[in-house]
């Protein structure tokens, strides 16, 4: 295995030693978000991206390893090993080189080159491409000629020679991996289709483009448009130089056999090696698909997760809705369920009137603070009620009130899921969604955990991606978020709990049952009581769970129990007292920090830097939430509508997606903006996430407004250059 440490640390970058150090953690049960937490000082302060990307190699190159262990056994049982087919096969570094050796001493099925081998042509196929065979080929072959075994002729025995050629030729492993790296750099995607109807993919019905240059989105609608047989798609390459290859390596100067040699390897390239060449291709590519749109999900939904909450205020979800009209439940400044409604605006003036007095209502009697509105199905219409609504309360009351456009995406999904029937099992499942709304301003992290990720609608072709593959990642990327911010150990649910570091979906119903049954936790140091709650898993879910109400102040932070003795000599020595960090008066810190030197500090307490550096980031601020200094939703007052716009009209957004081609903006007219990839920015681009992420508040200037197409076209360019 020290070859695998030794590779891994050539291709991350990173010193064996932390290499080691972090495989060995990772192997003694060890999660990564409390490795690139806790651990430090250990793993070279490696990233949770980092430790994911060395933990997923990791796997590959052991399984790599484990098969070359069996493919060595097999070819060994086999009694074909030698000392340097071995070399060989150890020297593999993929999967397919080590498949491509194996290749000849694989049980095949039936094949046309076994059939002719069971004939008893192996030895002719032998003497042809040997190429030492002075005689009349022909006549040799005649001496083949069995009719018991379907061998009727000197061209019967030939032709199934050349079989037997063919495929020895297309098992070489040397040829197919020319072949396969000659096409990487050569070769050509090509799609065709036709119909008379308009469809999305009329730009592929006549499209071709070198195989090494198809970004990630282009390779997953050809491949969509493929699957739904709207297109014919093909990799394409120079068939006459690869044949050219074959026969150059093949043929041995023998005029006799050679135009037999020939023959079986034009046969084996068309027949044999290029279809299995073009499949590998072709699943290298949707690979490479797959892994650009997982990707652009990840950061998607890591920005989405992470968006600044809005705490302290008393929130209205608003699920828009026309026939059974709109969905509204008011939640207090903790997320719970004051009341609900139902309200209808898209119908009678009658309706509108009774409707704004209804929504007036509840904002009086709850002192509603903010209205969630959901953006989808008559999220226009009920815009215009709210703006309206909001235009009366102030001049009754003087109270200033706002709304915000929220992406409802995964709502109904979590309305009919068997955790909102646990989480709300007496309310209508129409008005969870309007719970769901208001929560996610509230707490966007909290709340959207609930949602199974692809359900968000922040990927690109998330749904032509092998479900496994994303679902792992995706859970990645909420583990790291949630482990990030850190949960309060007394209102987190089960579906939250779940993503903390070490406590699986067992343990976080303990901790609920345990909560429900024995009250709130008092400290930390209580979860020991839950049930299958153990050492270990103490160890890794500890430093990120708060405990607001413990008497022990570091357990509303991120410092873990492991470090309280070294946090209270540090806080002795830089002159601070238990009070002044429990309210949180240690302003100055930083400058005692420095004054003292944090290599001295770190020695005298017993840690390293980095880890000191952590504690004093958290007991600067006790209870510190990250999300917290990043921008806050737009609020909003009145409505703008697409008719509004105009050329040169500068606006602020929100992005609400980002996928290779551009980013998508929400203005605010319920139909999101485009910025394409060349209105991102004045300088060159290579991929729009080097310019804007998720949830971003950008400033955008119309380009063109195409009311028929319901499209908008924008640009982050400065005004000069954006046409």
């Amino acid at each position: 295995m020290t070859n695998i440490n030794e590779r891994l640390g050539r291709e991350l970058g990173v010193n064996l030693k932390y290499i080691n150090a972090v495989i060995e953690l990772l192997d003694g049960g060890n999660t990564v978000p409390f490795i690139a937490r806790y651990r430090k000082e250990i793993s070279g302060g490696m990233s949770d991206t980092t430790l994911r990307e060395l933990n997923e190699r990791l796997t590959y190159l052991r399984n790599l390893e484990e098969r070359k262990q069996d493919v060595t056994r097999l070819i060994g049982e086999q009694g074909k090993l030698d000392a340097e087919l071995q070399n060989s096969i150890m020297k593999c570094e993929t999967l397919t080189e080590i498949e491509d050796i194996y290749r000849p001493y694989k049980p095949k099925k039936r094949t046309r080159a076994t059939i002719a081998a069971e004939k008893g042509l192996k030895p002719l196929a032998d003497l042809i491409f040997e190429g030492g065979f002075a005689g009349s080929i022909e006549q040799k072959a005649a001496e083949f000629i069995d009719q018991a075994k379907d061998v009727n002729s000197a061209e019967d025995a030939l032709n199934g020679a050349m079989d037997i050629i063919s495929e020895m030729i297309s098992d070489e492993a040397d040829f197919r991996k020319w072949i396969r790296q000659y096409v990487k750099r050569n070769g050509i995607l090509e799609s065709s289709g036709e119909s008379k109807d308009s469809t999305t993919y009329e730009m592929y019905y006549s499209y071709r483009e070198p195989v090494k240059n198809v970004p990630s989105h282009r390779i997953l609608a050809i491949n969509r448009g493929e699957k739904e047989k709207v297109l014919s798609v093909k990799v394409t390459a120079d068939m006459d130089a690869i044949a050219d290859f074959l026969v150059r390596k093949t043929m041995k100067g023998n005029q006799a056999t050679d135009k037999y040699i020939e023959t079986a390897a034009r046969d084996s390239l068309k027949r044999l090696i290029y279809p299995s060449i073009e499949r590998e291709i072709r699943a290298e590519l949707t690979e490479k698909g797959e892994e650009g749109a997982i990707d652009i999900f990840k950061k998607n939904l890591a920005a989405l997760l992470m968006q600044s909450p809005i705490k302290g205020k008393t929130v209205m979800g608003f699920d828009p809705g026309f026939r059974t009209g709109c969905k509204i439940a008011v939640l207090d400044d903790t997320g719970k369920l004051l009341d609900t409604a139902t309200v209808y605006v898209t119908l009678s003036r009658d309706d509108k009137e009774t409707s704004v007095k209804k929504l007036k209502d509840l904002v009086k009697k709850f002192d509603v603070d903010v209205i969630s509105l959901g953006n989808g199905t008559a999220s226009r219409e009920s815009e215009e009620v709210i703006a309206e609504m909001i235009k009366g309360v102030k001049a009754e009351t003087g109270k200033e009130l706002f709304y915000v456009i929220v992406s409802e995406a995964g709502a109904s999904v979590y309305s009919a899921s068997e955790l909102a029937a646990k989480e709300y099992p007496d309310i209508n499942v129409s008005l969870r969604g309007a719970i769901s709304i208001g929560r996610r301003l509230q707490d966007p992290l909290a709340e959207l955990v609930k949602i199974d990720p692809k359900s968000i609608g922040v990927g690109q072709y998330q749904h032509d991606v092998a479900a496994k593959k994303m679902d792992e990642s995706l859970k990645g990327v909420v583990e790291d978020c949630v482990n990030a911010v850190g949960v309060d150990l007394n209102i987190a649910t089960p579906a939250l709990l779940t993503y903390i570091s070490g406590i699986n979906s067992n343990i976080a119903d303990n901790i609920v049952a345990y909560r429900e049954e024995a009250g709130k936790f008092s400290s930390r140091k209580e979860l020991l009581k839950v049930k299958r709650l153990g050492p270990k898993a103490f160890e890794q879910c500890a430093g990120f769970l708060r405990v607001m109400e413990s008497g022990e102040p570091l357990d509303n932070t991120g410092v873990h129990p492991e470090s309280y003795d070294s946090c209270r000599k540090l806080l002795e020595m830089l002159g601070y007292s238990r009070e002044e960090l429990k309210k949180g008066l240690l302003k100055d810190i930083d400058s005692r920090v420095a004054k003292l030197g944090e290599e001295e500090i770190s020695k005298k307490i017993g840690i390293g830097v980095p880890t000191l550096r952590d504690i004093v980031k958290e007991i600067k601020k006790p209870g510190r939430d990250p999300r917290e200094e990043l921008p806050k939703p737009i609020l909003k007052t009145g409505v703008v509508e697409m008719k509004d716009l105009k050329p040169g009209m500068k606006l602020m957004g929100t992005v609400r997606n980002v996928a290779d081609f551009g980013a998508f903006v929400d203005i605010g007219v319920h139909q999101d903006g485009l910025v394409h990839i060349s209105q991102l920015c004045d300088k060159f681009v290579k991929h729009p996430l080097e310019v804007v992420k998720v949830n971003d508040i950008v400033e955008v200037t119309v380009l063109e407004v195409d009311e028929k197409r319901n499209r908008i076209s924008l640009t982050m360019k400065s005004q000069k250059d954006s046409k």
